[in-house]
C-alpha cells in the first residue's frame, strides 16, 4: 500500500507499506503497478494506539447486559427497569457497572426486592464484586454448602449475595456457554484507532489463551495482544500476533497479604521470565505494592494497575522501581462526580494523576479498564487534557497534560508503558492511525471522529 500525502511529524510525507511494516517515507512516492494508494489529504498519521489494560471477554458480554449504574440507572426503579430489558442468557439476568449511589448495598435484599424471575447476578462498577439474588445464591448452592473464601455471609451464615474477587469461581459454577465473539469489539476498538490491547485479567490461564488464539486464528479480533494473566499461562505459539505479559496481581486493602508472600509471589514471578503487575486503588495498597517490589527487587516489566491513590510521599519510591504506572484517566470524567462524595477529602488530590508521575520521573500509560470504563481512548486523552467531571466540574487540573502527552499515554510500546512513543518512520511495524485532519486541529478536539483509518501490521482494520 501507498499512503499519500500523510502529515508526519507536522509534515507531508509520502509512505510505502510492505511485509507489515513502513518501507519508504518520502515527500513523494511514485505509485506501482498494482499497488493500493490510500489518499491522506493531510491528515495526521499516528501510531497506532494501544489500550494498556482492558478486559476482552468481559468487554464483549458487557453489550449484552443491563447498565446498572450512573449515568443510566441512578435509582432503584431504574435498576430494575434495565435488568427487565435484557433477556436471559444461560438462564440468567446480567448486569453491570452497579454504583452504591443508586439503591444501596449490592446483595440479595436489594436484588430480591426487584422480584424478577431469574436468577441475576450483578457486577459492582469496580469490578471486584458480583451480587446475587435468593434465585442465583440456589443455583449457585450458597446456602446448601457451597463455600469459598469472598462469599460474604450474615452473623447466621445465611449468604447475603456479595461474592468478592470471586470472578473465576462464578465463572467456573455458570452454565458454560461458550467464549464470547469479539468481532463487534474489535471493529469499536478499530473505529477508534486502537491497534494493540493488553488484557489485564487476572484469571487468564491456559484456557483462556486457547480462546483467545481461537479468535485471532478465526479473524475475529485483528489487533495485536498482550496477555497479562497467572503464573499459569503459557507462551503462545510463534508467529501471531499475541504475546504474554506480566503476571497479574490483585491486591485488596481487607485482605491483603503479609508483606513477605507477596515478595514471594513477586520473585516467583521474577524466576519464571515475567514481571508483575499489580492491581492498586488505595494508598495502602500502593504502598505495600511498592514495599514488596523495593524487597524482592523490580524488575524491567513491573507495573501498578491503576495506582488510583497515589499521595506525592510515595512517588520517590515509584520513581527508585524499574517500573511503570498504568492509570485510566477516563475515570475522571466518567466517576469524577461520584469521586467528589464518595472518596475521603485527604485521598481527592491523588485520583487518578497524569503529571504527578511525568513531573516525579515515573513512567506512565493509560488504558480505558474497559468495561468498567468507556473503551475509547479518545476520551481518556480528553480527560487527561481537561480535568473534568461529567457535570463540568475541574478536579485535578494540576495533573492536566498536553495533548501530545495525553496522546503518547496510549502511543508507548506494548510491552514498556510509559517508555518513549513508538513512531512512524521506516522499518517501524506498519500499526498506524489515520485521522482525517492535521494533527494542529486533532489536538484541539480529541475524538475517535477524526480516525479516518486504522492498519495493524499494513492490513486497514
Amino acid at each position: 500500500m501507498l499512503i499519500r500525502a500523510a502529515e508526519v511529524s507536522g509534515k507531508r510525507h509520502d509512505l510505502r507499506l510492505e511485509n507489515g511494516c513502513i518501507a519508504e517515507l518520502a515527500e513523494r512516492l511514485t505509485p506501482r503497478a498494482g499497488e493500493e494508494v490510500l489518499e491522506a489529504d493531510g491528515g495526521a498519521l499516528l501510531p497506532g494506539l494501544h489500550d494498556h489494560h482492558l478486559h476482552l471477554f468481559a468487554l464483549a458480554v458487557a453489550g449484552r447486559s443491563a447498565r446498572c449504574g450512573p449515568p443510566q440507572s441512578v435509582d432503584r426503579a431504574g435498576l430494575a427497569a434495565a435488568l427487565r430489558t435484557v433477556e436471559p442468557h444461560a438462564g440468567w439476568l446480567r448486569g453491570v457497572g452497579y454504583h452504591e449511589s443508586v439503591a444501596g448495598l449490592l446483595d440479595r435484599g436489594l436484588l430480591d426486592a426487584l422480584d424478577l424471575a431469574h436468577p441475576v447476578r450483578v457486577q459492582h462498577r469496580s469490578g471486584a464484586q458480583w451480587g446475587v439474588n435468593t434465585r442465583g445464591i440456589a443455583a449457585l448452592g450458597l446456602d446448601a454448602g457451597v463455600d469459598a473464601p469472598g462469599i460474604e455471609r450474615d452473623a447466621a451464615g445465611r449468604a447475603t449475595g456479595r461474592l468478592f474477587g470471586l470472578d473465576t469461581w462464578l465463572r467456573a459454577r455458570l452454565p458454560r456457554t461458550g467464549r464470547p465473539e469479539l468481532t463487534e469489539v474489535g471493529r469499536r476498538l478499530a473505529a477508534c484507532g486502537v491497534t494493540g490491547v493488553t488484557d489485564a485479567t487476572v484469571g487468564n490461564g491456559p484456557e483462556e489463551l486457547r480462546a483467545f488464539s481461537d479468535a485471532l486464528v478465526k479473524g475475529e479480533l485483528r489487533q495485536r495482544l498482550v496477555l497479562m494473566g497467572s503464573v499459569a499461562l503459557p507462551e503462545p505459539e510463534a508467529g501471531m500476533r499475541l504475546s504474554r505479559g506480566a503476571v497479574k496481581l490483585v491486591l485488596d486493602e481487607f485482605r491483603l497479604p503479609e508483606l513477605d508472600e507477596l515478595t514471594q509471589r513477586i520473585a516467583e514471578a521474577h524466576a519464571g521470565g515475567r514481571g508483575v503487575a499489580i492491581h492498586c486503588v488505595t494508598r495502602v495498597e500502593l504502598v505495600l505494592a511498592v514495599s514488596a517490589l523495593a524487597a524482592a527487587g523490580g524488575r524491567n516489566g513491573d507495573r501498578i494497575e491503576h495506582a488510583a491513590v497515589a499521595p506525592d510521599d510515595v512517588l520517590p519510591h515509584l520513581a527508585a522501581l524499574p517500573l511503570s504506572v498504568v492509570t485510566q484517566p477516563n475515570f475522571v470524567a466518567e466517576r469524577g462526580d461520584a469521586y467528589r462524595v464518595d472518596v475521603e477529602p485527604r485521598d481527592r488530590p491523588w485520583l487518578y494523576r497524569c503529571r504527578g508521575f511525568l513531573t516525579a520521573g515515573v513512567p506512565v500509560g493509560a488504558g480505558t479498564d474497559a468495561p468498567f470504563g468507556d473503551p475509547d481512548p479518545w476520551q481518556a486523552m480528553r480527560a487527561a487534557v481537561e480535568r473534568r467531571t461529567a457535570s463540568g466540574v475541574e478536579f485535578g487540573v494540576g495533573e492536566a497534560l498536553t495533548p501530545e502527552q495525553a496522546l503518547a499515554l496510549f502511543t508507548t510500546p506494548p510491552d514498556a508503558p510509559g517508555a518513549a512513543p513508538r513512531r512512524v518512520g521506516v522499518g517501524a511495524p506498519a500499526d498506524l492511525c489515520l485521522l482525517d485532519v492535521p494533527w494542529s486541529e486533532a489536538r484541539l478536539d480529541l475524538s475517535a471522529r477524526h480516525v479516518r483509518a486504522t492498519l495493524c501490521a499494513g492490513t486497514p482494520l
